[in-house]
């Protein structure tokens, strides 16, 4: 059985040497390192190469997951993957190792532990929602712009200033679902404001 290291820092500011050394010590005879964020897979080639290179037998060593990946679906589907490939995976500084039963449970409880914090999560956002509901100041998420909507009230003349007043726009969305118009110099005679209602218009856009 080969041991393989793996040792990452989020910036170049940091040092890798700390991690080298206790993959050394665990015994890996080769590390690949790289200083990259783990907010996902992309971008990080050390890890791709050494992925691909692993065979069935060999142990992936980290020092600590989070080295790893830094979200539970990352963590999982790097986990499935070796799992699928024969390769078992251990952390030097955790009670981790898929070689193991005890290693296999810690790392399932983990799984559980972050899945139950999601749905946690979610359930406190929906009591939020209701509870703005309930006190009338739940608005939803932005109305969307509807360009035929535009179209069809520019259609019956209705002056673009107007236009957004109705749909609640800026009159320069409504310039840009109607390119057949260009938005007009402000104060110019294209689009002469109502008389009286010049400041409230600027205001509405």
């Amino acid at each position: 059985m080969a041991l393989f290291g793996y040792a990452r820092v989020s910036s170049d500011d940091q040092d890798l040497r700390v991690q080298e050394t206790a993959l050394r010590g665990a015994g890996c005879q080769a590390i690949r390192s790289e200083k990259k964020s783990a907010t996902g897979r992309t971008g990080r080639s050390e890890l791709q190469v050494l992925l691909d290179f692993l065979r069935e037998g060999d142990t992936l060593v980290v020092t600590r997951i989070d080295r790893l990946a830094r979200s539970m679906k990352d963590l999982q589907d790097i986990v499935h993957e070796l799992k699928g490939r024969g390769v078992a995976l251990k952390a030097t500084e955790q009670p981790i190792d898929t070689g193991t039963a005890a290693g296999k449970a810690f790392l399932d409880m983990l799984g559980v532990f972050a899945e139950f914090e999601t749905n946690l999560r979610r359930e406190r956002q929906a009591e939020g929602i209701a509870a703005a509901k309930a006190r009338g100041v739940y608005k939803g998420g932005k109305p969307r712009i509807d360009p035929e909507a535009v179209r069809t009230l520019a259609a019956k003349g209705m002056r673009p200033a107007h236009i957004a007043r109705e749909l609640g726009i800026s009159r320069g969305t409504v310039y840009r679902f109607l390119p057949a118009l260009s938005a007009p110099p402000k104060g110019s005679a294209a689009d002469p404001p109502d008389a009286g209602t010049e400041h409230l218009d600027d205001l509405l856009t």
